[in-house]
């Protein structure tokens, strides 16, 4: 027992610590920064370091988008699709909600596309530490709460492991799932019978955001299900062999049904959806604060006024990962177990 309240104890404090600012709940001062949004937005690009100094502390919540700017997206779509959607997301996210904007994440981990001429993927330990030690860097000037806009599939099993092991280091880290952002939205609309990448609603977001860039004459119905899970073919023998979804045109699904119609309802509801996890993200820090305030009290109490020794709190400190997912859990946390990336049958 006195074990456990050593452990949260110190773990309290910890975060307490780069959380109490928070209690001020100051709100993010322009300066003489760049172009501001209506909401206060800014992105951090355009400023010299001077004004970025002062947006930068613990209220601060910052956003930064992933989305792959070289991976097949099928005949119809470019290389960039991933990218395209990280921007246009982080535009309508930032002019919504207050919020410090870092350049978009051109490279992650997308394993399921290489056989296709222009792809690119990071290694799983790659990915994640790229994102670890961005979010660190950041932290180092003062933001501890972090916002990863994400738009692909593969990348929720590095961002899963990267938000471990910042939470770890007291900073708290969300991210999208967009698998779940939106899903109400694109199940009413969805005819085909099947599919998820470059298919019918990838291509009507598209045709919504960036109609321009679609080439819908060139669209397929390209739908073969299988055992899947590894990716990604174009050779169908290689697919039964290896356990890959087969596909001639790098398409998964119908993408000849989409719509600017269809595209319109889903990424409306999934900027709804990313604005409302980004206010919990606020929101929730702010009542975990509280919550802290409270139960370390109550610690000291059980514990007593004897000092907890040096290396009592580094033994503490091992099992915070666990005490911080508890904690999570009771502010509201939908990406603990990822438990929507199943739902395709490889990853986007």
């Amino acid at each position: 027992m006195r074990r456990t309240l050593i452990h949260a104890a110190a773990l309290l404090s910890v975060l307490l610590h780069s959380a109490s600012p928070l209690f001020a709940q100051r709100g993010v001062t322009t300066g003489q920064s760049r172009s501001p949004s209506r909401s206060g937005s800014v992105r951090i690009a355009d400023l010299p370091w001077t004004d970025a100094q002062r947006l930068l502390d613990t209220a601060t919540i910052v956003v930064i988008p992933i989305g792959a700017e070289a991976k097949e997206h099928g005949p119809h779509l470019p290389l960039n699709n991933d990218w395209l959607l990280a921007e246009y997301f982080a535009k309508r996210v930032s002019a919504a909600t207050r919020v410090v904007l870092y350049p978009t994440v051109n490279y992650h981990f997308y394993p399921s596309f290489m056989e296709y001429p222009g792809s690119t993927s990071l290694q799983l330990n790659t990915a994640r530490d790229v994102i670890v030690d961005i979010v660190r860097s950041i932290a180092r000037h003062g933001p501890r709460r972090f916002y990863i806009l994400n738009t692909g599939v593969s990348t929720l099993r590095a961002l899963g492991p990267a938000r471990d092991t910042l939470t770890a280091g007291g900073l708290v880290m969300q991210y999208t799932n967009i698998l779940a952002v939106g899903k109400e939205a694109e199940d009413r609309v969805r005819q085909q019978a099947g599919g998820t990448h470059a298919d019918e609603m990838e291509t009507s977001m598209m045709l919504y955001m960036y109609p321009h860039v679609v080439r819908m004459s060139k669209a397929v119905n390209d739908y073969h299900p299988g055992v899947g899970g590894m990716g990604l073919t174009q050779d169908s023998a290689a697919a039964v062999r290896d356990g890959k979804v087969w596909s001639r045109s790098g398409t998964y699904g119908n993408a000849t049904l989409a719509t600017r119609a269809k595209g319109r309802i889903v990424v409306e509801a999934q900027v709804k959806g990313m604005v409302a996890e980004i206010e919990q993200l606020r929101n929730a820090h702010s009542a975990l604060s509280h919550l802290l305030l409270g139960n370390l009290e109550q610690l000291k109490r059980q514990v007593g006024n004897e000092a907890i020794r040096g290396e009592e709190i580094e033994t503490a400190f091992g099992d915070r990962v666990e005490i911080v997912g508890r904690l999570r859990g009771q502010v509201g946390d939908e990406h603990a177990d990822d438990k929507h990336v199943g739902h395709r049958p490889f990853a986007d």
